[in-house]
């Protein structure tokens, strides 16, 4: 729901915030920044920033680079353009940019601890979402000698699905906080999903994950086991593939390793909570297999105690 005024009638809309990300190429590698405030910090990232009121896209871009790198850079293209509805700290759009320093000295600035000329093959893990789509998207375009199967057009090979480990519940929080439905949950329901993950034995988690390094999760897709007397059911209720990744064969290796492991445990049937899935996601289920069913459904909503 939008703030709005019974008297004139104004709307007050909660836009995106745009940002800009910056790939500045340097001596073969990638500049990278060491955040040196919260969140993440201590991490390495691309620079970045928001759009300033007064200024252009292009203009915040050559600003936050000299700023955060001490670069001057002139703009070789626009990278791309991803967003981030699930935030932190509010929903935003970053346009992402592919630069070249033309004078400066490389020197960490504003919020950067360091900085650092990363080559492809030494990259680490980025903290933000964003910017690992879009590194994976620069190695993959301008460095793919430092990828697997580099002689296809489209490494079909490039990720590996598995079950989920200890260290992979941060990033599969991340991923399920992309899914519009889960958006509006406080800190005590990602708790309560948190302990699901670690203690629940009737959820099992599969993530999938690059093979080239470094290796980062671009999807995830939960398995809840329901059993009766006579029968056991799987529901899905919770899956997501990063934007960049998808149409690339991510969800339907998700779903075969449900289906594997359904199988393995003698489930009579699979379903899908289709309520939580735009249109797309719909039709990617009807497209694998999933049926219409005469199941019926109630709402539990949760009320308050007189």
């Amino acid at each position: 729901m939008r703030p709005a005024c019974d008297n004139c009638g104004y709307i007050h809309y909660h836009n995106p915030v745009p940002g800009v990300g910056l790939l500045i190429e340097m001596d073969g590698g990638v500049v990278l920044i060491q955040r040196g405030n919260a969140p993440h910090k201590g991490d390495w990232t691309l620079p970045s920033g928001f759009v300033e009121a007064d200024e252009s896209a292009e203009e915040a871009a050559i600003r936050e680079a000299e700023e955060e790198t001490g670069l001057k850079v002139k703009i070789m293209e626009m990278m791309g353009v991803n967003s981030f509805p699930e935030g932190p700290p509010v929903s935003g759009i970053m346009i992402f940019y592919r630069m070249q320093p033309v004078s400066g000295e490389l020197r960490a600035g504003d919020d950067a601890a360091a900085v650092k000329v990363f080559q492809p093959a030494e990259m680490p893990l980025l903290p933000f979402r964003t910017h690992r789509e879009i590194m994976a998207e620069w190695l993959e375009r301008y460095h793919r000698a430092v990828l697997p199967n580099t002689d296809a057009e489209k490494p079909k090979a490039a990720f590996r699905i598995r079950p989920i480990t200890q260290d992979d519940i941060g990033e599969v929080i991340g991923l399920l906080a992309m899914i519009p439905a889960n958006r509006d949950l406080d800190r005590a329901q990602w708790h309560a999903a948190v302990i699901r993950m670690q203690e629940n034995p009737q959820v099992e988690v599969f993530v999938g994950e690059t093979t080239q390094a470094p290796a980062m999760l671009i999807g995830c897709v939960a398995l809840s086991v329901v059993r009766g007397l006579t029968e056991g059911m799987g529901l899905i209720n919770d899956m997501a593939v990063l934007p960049t990744y998808q149409r690339r064969g991510v969800g339907a290796e998700l779903l075969e390793a449900v289906l594997r492991r359904a199988r393995e445990g003698n489930l009579s049937r699979l379903l899908i909570n289709t309520e939580r899935a735009n249109d797309q996601a719909r039709a990617f289920y009807a497209a694998v297999g999933f049926q219409t069913t005469e199941m019926l459904d109630l709402s539990l909503a949760s009320t308050d105690a007189e």
